[in-house]
């Protein structure tokens, strides 16, 4: 697409997306390089407003209004946001992006994965990642995370397990689609361990 680097972090929540982010953005400023952290749905005023809806809106909403929702976020944030940082040459990385409909609202909604893919797509214009980080992590250890961490449940995180069961086997047959994008990392190792083998697999293309 560009000069920059384009680094996506997937997985279910309480997996450790953020922490692992922070630590790569971290990484990439010490070489010198100018980072963008952002994440899906959000990143925008525009797509900050829709996460408002999507992930804390009291009360239902279709799956495929939800699906559709998911969709414009990114259609916004791809051309408003990521696609000029990554035309100057910066380094994204971002919380979420497509994988994350396919698994949630595909499989976890149970709607068509196929066509939510090919509707983030459009949305996007085609856009894909360099790389997409997977923490793969069982449902039931994620969720003792969320319960550690004492803090309110989202739409998504209060779905039931069976749910969460789902989006974790999308996560994983995305990736093994797709191994040339994917590094797929167990969740439980170590922060530290973590981090070297993302650096590892990034390092190359740096």
């Amino acid at each position: 697409m560009s000069s920059g680097l384009w680094i996506t972090f997937e997985g279910g929540d309480g997996s450790g997306k953020t922490t692992q982010a922070r630590l790569l953005q971290e990484w990439f400023e010490g070489t010198g390089r100018t980072v963008v952290r952002t994440r899906e749905p959000g990143g925008t005023e525009v797509g900050d407003l829709i996460r408002d809806i999507v992930l804390h809106h009291r009360g239902d909403i279709a799956p495929r209004a939800e699906a559709l929702l998911y969709a414009a976020d990114r259609a916004h944030h791809v051309a408003t946001h990521v696609r000029p940082a990554l035309e100057r040459g910066e380094v994204v990385i971002q919380d979420r992006y497509l994988d994350s409909s396919v698994a949630y609202q595909g499989a976890g909604r149970v709607l068509d994965a196929g066509e939510i893919r090919d509707l983030s797509l459009w949305a996007a214009d085609g856009a894909l990642p360099d790389v997409t980080v997977l923490l793969d992590l069982d449902p039931a250890a994620a969720r003792a995370r969320l319960d550690a961490a004492d803090k309110p449940f989202d739409r998504l995180e209060a779905e039931k397990a069976d749910f969460h069961t789902r989006v974790r086997d999308a996560f994983l047959e995305l990736a093994a689609a797709e191994p040339q994008r994917f590094l797929v990392l167990d969740a439980t190792l170590s922060i530290d361990e973590l981090s070297s083998a993302i650096r590892d697999r990034i390092a190359p293309l740096v």
